[in-house]
């Protein structure tokens, strides 16, 4: 994350979204053929989970797969799928029963294919990230492409949540960091009525605020990487996750305001040496929307709670 460049980090770390079901759940063929192709970065795959009207709502979904002998015919549109431009390969979230999560299925699909269509997005934040409509018509895709079990695809979606979530958790906290660096390096050059500005109290409490929120994350952060490389469930561990991810996009936004106001004008240019806090601040919403809103984090931790 020093790189600054959220759409960068987004872009080459998808892969460890859209590929786990895949190494988890996929047939064997897909095991030895697409998983090296991908781990050894000849080959780009993203997650097609996400729709004009599903987000957070996966169960609610609306993309189709129909099967039609040897393949299934898939129609149906995704967006906000990240390096969509530069995948070859695409794991997709589609329906292939009935309504609710009991019919969806995941399916690999060869970017390729006749009736694929990807268009670029145009986003506050992350440009880099090659965020894309994806859009699927008629596109004939082998039965033996379903990762998984048809119409289980639901609970693989499920498992894959807590790591996207950790992953982006711990994104937003290193750009945290990145904020309180910039505002430290700055407030102990600027001076201003004659005293370095880190030497106002009003400075130093921002900077302190900052820091304890940043250490106070990580540490949760900490704790359940641990337990999830001590096999805690993935059910054990979803609401905590949740939580974490919670924290940590908060933490990014308080840092990025609070870096902002210490660094001023300068922060509010495309250039100089408040490039990089602005840069950061338009993309704090890919961080506390993307895997699950805010709200929605909130509701799950409580709902997995069982008060």
């Amino acid at each position: 994350g020093r790189c600054g460049a959220g759409g960068l980090i987004a872009g080459l770390t998808i892969w460890t979204m859209a590929l786990p079901p895949v190494m988890k759940f996929g047939t064997e063929k897909m095991k030895k053929e697409i998983v090296p192709q991908v781990l050894r970065g000849e080959k780009n795959i993203s997650l097609c989970i996400s729709e004009p009207t599903a987000g957070s709502d996966v169960a609610g979904l609306k993309s189709t797969a129909v099967k039609d002998g040897d393949h299934f015919v898939l129609n149906g549109t995704k967006k906000w799928i990240t390096w969509a431009t530069h995948a070859d390969y695409f794991t997709v979230a589609c329906r292939t029963g009935g309504e609710g999560r009991n019919g969806v299925s995941l399916l690999l699909v060869d970017r390729h294919s006749p009736g694929v269509s990807v268009r670029r997005m145009k986003l506050q934040g992350n440009w880099l990230a090659g965020t894309c409509h994806v859009s699927f018509e008629d596109v004939k895709v082998p039965v033996e492409n379903v990762v998984g079990k048809e119409n289980e695809g639901f609970k693989a979606i499920m498992m894959n949540f807590n790591h996207e979530r950790f992953v982006i958790a711990v994104q937003a906290l290193r750009m945290a960091r990145l904020c309180i660096e910039d505002a430290v390096t700055f407030a102990r050059a600027r001076k201003t009525f004659g005293t370095r500005l880190i030497d106002h109290q009003v400075i130093r409490h921002k900077i302190a605020e900052m820091a304890r929120l940043i250490e106070c994350s990580w540490s949760q952060a900490e704790q359940l990487a641990y337990q999830m490389k001590m096999g805690v469930s993935d059910a054990t561990i979803g609401g905590p996750m949740a939580l974490l991810k919670v924290q940590a996009s908060r933490t990014l936004e308080y840092c990025a305001r609070e870096a902002s106001q210490i660094i001023g004008g300068s922060s509010y240019t495309r250039e100089g040496k408040g490039q990089q806090v602005e840069r950061i601040y338009r993309e704090v919403r890919s961080y506390a929307i993307p895997g699950g809103s805010e709200e929605i984090m909130m509701d799950l931790a409580m709902r997995m709670a069982k008060l």
